[in-house]
């Protein structure tokens, strides 16, 4: 269940976790991040493709071709990769979509919402890539053994 991040972020997010936990210079494909991930290939391929532009990810056309991290996973952050999808608005609108919500004007959820958001961004931008690996690919393992 989306909480937080549109699908499309949930999948940015384990398609990028998924290429550092594999830690290979060479390139993988979307059809290997589609398959071990159990993402629609043609869903990934955008989302991929987006990341691309973002900087996060580079990509290599032909026969060897597909995606690799464009930075040290040590450099890349979980906000990151939100902010290239989602965009950051999660963590500056209302929660309940009010206009004008602020903490003199704020909405039934005001308080609350606010603790748990800055919470959130707090982790997102504490968490890197290479903080992440060894979790990461222990749960690609357990999706492999489904």
């Amino acid at each position: 269940m989306t909480v937080i991040f549109s699908k499309k972020c949930e999948y940015g997010l384990q398609a990028v976790l998924y290429l550092a936990a594999r830690n290979e210079t060479d390139s993988i494909n979307s059809e290997e991040i589609s398959s071990k991930l159990n993402i629609p290939k043609e869903f990934i391929s955008k989302i991929l493709q987006s990341l691309t532009e973002s900087g996060l990810i580079s990509s290599k056309k032909g026969k060897n071709g597909g995606f690799s991290l464009a930075k040290d996973p040590s450099k890349i952050r979980l906000i990151d990769i939100v902010s290239a999808i989602d965009g950051m608005d999660m963590f500056n609108n209302c929660v309940l979509g009010f206009p004008h919500c602020s903490p003199d004007h704020p909405c039934p959820l005001h308080e609350k919402w606010g603790a748990l958001r800055s919470n959130a961004y707090n982790m997102l931008t504490d968490e890197t890539l290479d903080k992440l690996k060894e979790k990461t690919l222990r749960k690609i393992e357990f999706i492999d053994n489904k």
